[in-house]
């Protein structure tokens, strides 16, 4: 009769522990602090990761920074999640942080697809304005200006060489710095008026099927072949994975497409709370749950993807 007690304990002390084990982060990891940079595609992103996080039991906050803030943040440990390394045009950016060890960037882009680089409305295109070696011929009609996003964007950092550099014949040019949507306001205020306009453009994004625009080519040196092709990484401290493997295995999961970040980034553009987005977007495609949550628990070891879909409304 003892021994099967014994037993019996033995086998309660057994599962106890494996459900500690289970449970394996550690209460350090419970806050995950994400990196915004105020772009709607990143605003996207990480009202997703942020509303999975907070639906698995852990506390996500919002840190808005610049992109060398955000790479800095990492570095010194403030920041935990920066889902928006776009390469290689931040390349430049991250290089110092990766030379010394100070940020990892996870493999698998969370973004391919992507491109970055200037764009005009088609209008202007077909009047001749098709290429960054023709953004010269129009200084007068573009009143010397090339519209750029906020101060210290890689995009920025990117013209203002240009500028600098004389590159294209571009040294007698100004760079007009203020925001994505202050930059999409210059835009549509351009369009409207059927002038000329040189803006910083990308996708995935709205601005694509919001207006008619032609990506300029000849750009290859300055922001990559292809139109500025690009992929988006996820970067994280060194040691995060190794201290928060249930988040570093969300994280690495984590993939979109340019068609999810489009419809995503659409409701983010009307001023909607990126997590509200996000929730709504999950209960109509509960699916890809099983994607982004495999072999991820909520932070006490339970089932993820039912966590999940209670705290979206499913």
């Amino acid at each position: 009769m003892k021994t099967i007690k014994i037993t019996a304990a033995i086998g309660l002390l057994s599962c106890a522990l494996m459900q500690g084990a289970m449970a394996a982060e550690p209460a350090s990891c419970k806050q995950v602090r994400f990196a915004e940079i105020g772009w709607a595609d990143i605003a996207a992103t990480t009202g997703v990761a942020m509303t999975l996080v907070e639906g698995l039991g852990y506390q996500p906050r919002k840190i808005m920074a610049s992109v060398p803030i955000a790479f800095t943040g990492v570095k010194s440990g403030q920041v935990d999640v920066f889902l928006g390394y776009w390469a290689p045009s931040m390349d430049s950016v991250i290089e110092p942080f990766l030379k010394d060890n100070g940020v990892k960037v996870l493999p698998k882009a969370n973004l391919e697809g992507a491109k970055y680089t200037l764009a005009v409305p088609t209008y202007a295109a077909e009047a001749g304005l098709k290429s960054f070696q023709d953004i010269a011929k129009f200084k007068d009609q573009l009143g010397g200006k090339i519209y750029g996003i906020e101060p210290g964007n890689d995009g920025n950092l990117l013209i203002d060489g240009m500028i600098k550099n004389d590159q294209f014949g571009l040294g007698g040019f100004r760079m007009v710095e203020s925001s994505e949507a202050g930059m999409l306001v210059q835009v549509s205020r351009a369009i409207k008026k059927k002038e000329p306009v040189v803006f910083l453009g990308w996708a995935p994004h709205p601005m694509n099927t919001q207006h008619d625009i032609t990506y300029l080519s000849g750009g290859d040196d300055v922001f990559g072949p292809d139109y500025g092709a690009a992929k988006v990484y996820t970067v994280v401290p060194p040691d995060y994975e190794a201290r928060c493997a249930n988040v570093g295995k969300l994280l690495n999961n984590l993939q979109f497409t340019v068609e999810i970040e489009s419809q995503l980034m659409e409701k983010v553009l009307e001023k909607e709370n990126p997590q509200n987005v996000a929730k709504e977007w999950i209960k109509a495609n509960p699916a890809i749950l099983d994607q982004w949550l495999s072999g991820v628990t909520t932070f006490d070891g339970q089932d993820g993807v039912a966590a999940v879909k209670k705290h979206v409304g499913l």
